[in-house]
């Protein structure tokens, strides 16, 4: 909790490496609820995309929330950056403002993969046909998560039979110029039963993002 309240405080990549059940999905999800609400501006600038895309209707003409995505690991690069014979936005242009949440990352295809690199420098989406180029907005923040080996439980030996070498090779399938773009990276572990049975402590989401925002307004 500590290192995504620094990473949104921030505007950091964060990347989140652990087994599975500790939360890393859970905590991805939670972070639209302690960014600061969109000023007019960025409602204005994240509908229009969305209703270039046929997302909005009569009931909601404007998006009032931080987009939140979450592609699956077998989505194509196109629908991940945005093509089609008429140009479309993707899903990182879908998750402008808010967050774009990768699960499974080290499953996704390379190729899939580097179309986030110039994004994620430029804040924006090249999308090029024969008669032109299209560009659509992409500042979002990119949240990835993954299992540290291919059993996904590695280091509980009591449960993981992968060498390291395995634990390596599995890793080693995140490029490294997506990694280099990454900033915060952490690692989560098991809750143990009395803990997760113990009285409720800590912050909740309103008070992080009042921190948040306060931090927002200095940058």
């Amino acid at each position: 909790k500590r290192a995504t309240q620094v990473a949104v405080a921030g505007r950091h990549n964060i990347l989140f490496i652990g087994p599975a059940g500790t939360g890393k999905s859970m905590i991805a999800a939670r972070i639209p609820s302690i960014m600061p609400p969109m000023s007019l501006e960025e409602r204005l600038e994240v509908s229009k995309i969305y209703s270039v895309c046929g997302l909005l209707n009569n009931e909601e003409p404007l998006v009032f929330h931080r987009p939140y995505r979450s592609p699956h690991h077998t989505i194509s690069p196109h629908a991940l950056a945005g093509g089609g014979r008429i140009p479309k936005p993707g899903e990182i242009s879908l998750a402008h403002q808010g967050v774009l949440f990768l699960d499974e990352l080290a499953e996704f295809k390379s190729s899939t993969m580097e179309v986030l690199r110039q994004p994620l420098e430029e804040k924006m989406a090249a999308v090029s046909r024969v008669a032109a180029t299209c560009y659509f907005p992409a500042d979002f923040m990119l949240v990835g998560a993954t299992n540290p080996c291919k059993c996904g439980f590695f280091p509980d030996r009591s449960r993981c039979h992968c060498d390291l070498g395995q634990v390596r090779k599995y890793l080693s399938k995140i490029s490294k110029p997506l990694l280099d773009r990454i900033d915060i990276t952490v690692e989560t572990s098991m809750i143990r039963y009395d803990q997760l049975n113990a009285p409720l402590e800590g912050e909740n989401s309103a008070s992080m993002e009042k921190k948040i925002e306060e931090g927002w307004e200095k940058m």
